[in-house]
């Protein structure tokens, strides 16, 4: 059994680092894509955007949408600002840097913040606004396994109490099908309210 704040064993501390960079880098591309797309939407309302495949497979609703700033601002800034920290993290994790318990709880915290906003805007953008956005897409899929792997390691680390801590190793190994079926509800919602494989393959 791990004790808290021990280091990771070398095979999961590198697959975690490499996530957490690749993860990071993603989703820095998709957020600033749409910033871009925003930029250019705010200069040219009629432009076609790259991210246009279909009524259903677009960005630019979910950009000009009051979803699409819900702090006041768009929410890709967000993205710019938050996504460098798990690159940040996975760099600091190669080098082998340890951090504290404390660290860690608040970098999940992070990530559960990140999940719970794209269930949200999954949800409105599919269901209410009717699209299903490929950069943010790209979004909801680094979101979802970082935030699932790093969870997992706090528990199994013993960060959320003892009792967690059979559970978080034990799922842990299951890490690739829970995401895969994450990735499957989603795109089951598309298909069922938006019909996205007629109009892709249309």
């Amino acid at each position: 059994m791990s004790e808290p704040g021990a280091d990771e064993p070398a095979p999961r501390h590198l697959a975690l680092a490499i996530l957490l960079i690749v993860g990071g880098a993603l989703g820095i591309l998709a957020s600033f894509s749409l910033t871009m797309d925003d930029l250019t939407l705010l200069s040219h309302p009629d432009a076609q955007l790259g991210c246009t495949i279909s009524a259903a497979v677009q960005c630019g609703k979910n950009i000009l949408s009051w979803q699409g700033k819900v702090f006041g601002f768009p929410n890709p800034l967000l993205g710019l600002m938050m996504f460098p920290a798990p690159i940040i993290v996975g760099a600091a994790m190669l080098g082998r840097v340890r951090f504290p318990n404390w660290f860690w709880l608040v970098f999940n915290l992070g990530h559960w913040f990140a999940l719970a906003f794209i269930a949200w805007l999954s949800t409105e953008s599919i269901w209410f606004i009717g699209t299903i956005c490929p950069w943010c897409s790209l979004v909801y899929a680094v979101v979802i396994p970082m935030w699932l792997t790093v969870t997992l390691l706090n528990m199994s680390a013993g960060r959320y109490g003892r009792a967690l801590v059979r559970t978080g190793e034990v799922l842990t190994g299951w890490v690739p099908l829970i995401t895969l079926v994450l990735y499957i509800v989603i795109a089951l919602e598309a298909q069922l309210r938006l019909g996205v494989l007629q109009q892709l393959v249309g």
